[in-house]
């Protein structure tokens, strides 16, 4: 069995955008007519060209191989251009072709991948959102910050709840900006403990909170915002410093009380070793569409298990990743929580033939083989991504947030 096709896709995700404005998938087939599907997440150039790159690495590495090469070919990838360098843009095309090829051969041995990466471990996955605004009549994106609203967002909460929700996550402390880190004012943090302190009211102790920044203050700043926040009980905080300096990262892990969170910008298990040996986080949340794929999400979780951390897969693109993060999340005896796109309803299941099960704030993992899921070829084909932009948008002047802004 050997691969001999390769397609791709941009898929325009409607109003409102929950898990980002477009997601990238590609789909790899067998000569004997076996397809697998693989998604790249975070790859910072407009949708249409890393599609391109996609094809590119794909024709000159994976197609006239087996889809069972998946170190052969990971390792090919990976030194790609005399590169062999953790960096975003062969990590995410590298991700989506690894995770292609982990489908074909679990449908060439009628398998979940979980069952062939040490079996279920998890009979259900536990799993949290971020807060959304409510969504206007028509389906529009609403306005405005609900994650940074003190009367908003307990409302919103309540909603999740009501869901079955046990874990909700915020960023108190947006937006980001291309010039962080940076010192938070003292408005910004009384905002910030202010929004925690009615969410923790709301929720009381039937429901976690994961504050989600995303690398916007300085060491100091995160510390300062650690402090008042620890009575609050979180259960992590999740890149509070920016994830290129990990001994900045453990300064605040070494701070607080609050358990560190990181992973998503980081690429490969020789990032995530970094991490685990400073000490700079205790739950690592890998994306799989950028880290390397699903064996290297593997390899991170073992390293993860000898240093007592836990794995709380990242989510924030479409549902290719996700059924690839249930995999992982399955058979990992240090998983600790599965981030979801609230309940994967919507277009995220339009996306795939046969929807995610979510019930009572649990995903159920699947029992078909592969990745356990398909993507709708049909949906895709009908929502394609036209536009040029990247995302995530980032304030192209240094933040500086006012009183009347909060």
């Amino acid at each position: 069995m050997k691969i001999k096709d390769v397609k791709t896709w941009a898929v325009a995700n409607p109003p409102p955008h929950r898990g980002g404005p477009f997601w990238v998938f590609v789909r790899l087939t067998t000569d004997n007519g076996i397809h697998g599907y693989g998604e790249a997440y975070g790859v910072p150039f407009s949708p249409s060209k890393i599609r391109l790159l996609i094809e590119d690495a794909a024709r000159r590495h994976v197609v006239g191989r087996s889809p069972f090469e998946i170190e052969t070919i990971w390792r090919l990838l990976y030194s790609s251009g005399y590169s062999m360098h953790p960096e975003f843009t062969m990590g995410g095309v590298t991700s989506a072709l690894e995770i292609a090829c982990w489908d074909i051969v679990g449908k060439a041995l009628d398998q979940p991948v979980y069952n062939l990466l040490g079996g279920k471990v998890n009979e259900k996955l536990r799993s949290y959102t971020y807060i959304y605004p409510e969504v206007p009549t028509g389906g529009r994106t609403a306005t405005g910050n609900v994650q940074r609203d003190p009367i908003e967002a307990p409302k919103r909460a309540e909603h999740y709840l009501r869901q079955g929700f046990t874990a909700l996550g915020f960023d108190p402390v947006t937006p980001m900006g291309a010039f962080d880190p940076r010192q938070l004012s003292l408005e910004a943090l009384d905002n910030a403990e202010l929004v925690t302190k009615n969410l923790r009211e709301v929720c009381g102790s039937k429901c976690d909170l994961l504050i989600k920044t995303h690398g916007e203050m300085t060491t100091s700043s995160a510390i300062r915002l650690a402090k008042r926040l620890e009575q609050f009980d979180p259960l992590w905080l999740e890149e509070p410093t920016p994830p290129e300096n990990r001994k900045e990262m453990a300064r605040v892990a070494h701070s607080t009380s609050i358990p560190v969170a990181t992973g998503e910008r980081l690429v490969s298990k020789y990032e995530f070793v970094d991490v685990l040996q400073n000490q700079a986080a205790a739950i690592l949340q890998p994306a799989l569409a950028r880290v390397g794929g699903i064996l290297e999400a593997k390899k991170i979780a073992g390293m993860a298990e000898a240093f007592y951390a836990q794995m709380a897969p990242h989510l924030y693109t479409g549902p290719i990743e996700a059924a690839a993060n249930i995999q992982i999340a399955t058979c990992s005896p240090n998983f600790l929580i599965q981030e979801s796109i609230e309940t994967f309803g919507g277009f995220y299941a339009k996306l795939l033939k046969k929807p995610i099960q979510w019930q009572d704030g649990y995903i159920v993992p699947p029992t078909a083989p592969g990745i356990g899921y398909e993507l709708n070829e049909k949906v895709a084909d009908a929502n394609p991504y036209d536009e040029e932009k990247v995302f995530p948008p980032l304030s192209e002047k240094p933040v500086v947030l006012e009183l009347g802004e909060m």
